[in-house]
């Protein structure tokens, strides 16, 4: 359904330094650099047929989060969920609500983790299986 996600970042370098480590634990190579027509740089990560960018505002204004948003990425298994949590953190991200593992949702048992990169952007590991 999605082709790519784009999430804003006031630091591209610190950006890049988290999402190099946390999308490398899902198997996701380095991203890859980007200068958009306007000027402003830009972090592609291609994996598995998908995208996710990071980008400088183009309209010029900060960075900001969206309220009610969350990015969520697909994990292979528990331990997949955990090392993406722990990564995070470790590379200056933020852990959020519950601790990571077990949930009952809507669309059944999951194993969720939830963090906030260091612009403040809600990020969800989720393994099913």
């Amino acid at each position: 359904m999605l082709n790519h996600v784009l999430v804003g970042s006031n630091d591209l370098a610190r950006s890049a330094r988290f999402y190099d480590a946390v999308l490398g634990v899902l198997g996701a190579p380095p991203a890859r650099r980007d200068t958009a027509p306007s000027g402003h740089e830009r972090l592609f990560y291609r994996h598995n047929g998908t995208m996710f960018g990071v980008s400088q505002p183009i309209d010029g204004a900060a960075a900001s989060v969206g309220n009610g948003s969350t990015v969520a990425f697909r994990c292979d298994s528990a331990e997949q969920v955990q090392r993406f949590h722990d990564v995070a953190v470790a590379n200056g991200g933020t852990s959020i609500e519950d601790a990571p593992g077990p949930r009952e949702t809507s669309l059944g048992p999951a194993v969720l983790a939830y963090v906030r990169d260091p612009d403040g952007n809600k990020l969800c590991a989720v393994s099913r299986g």
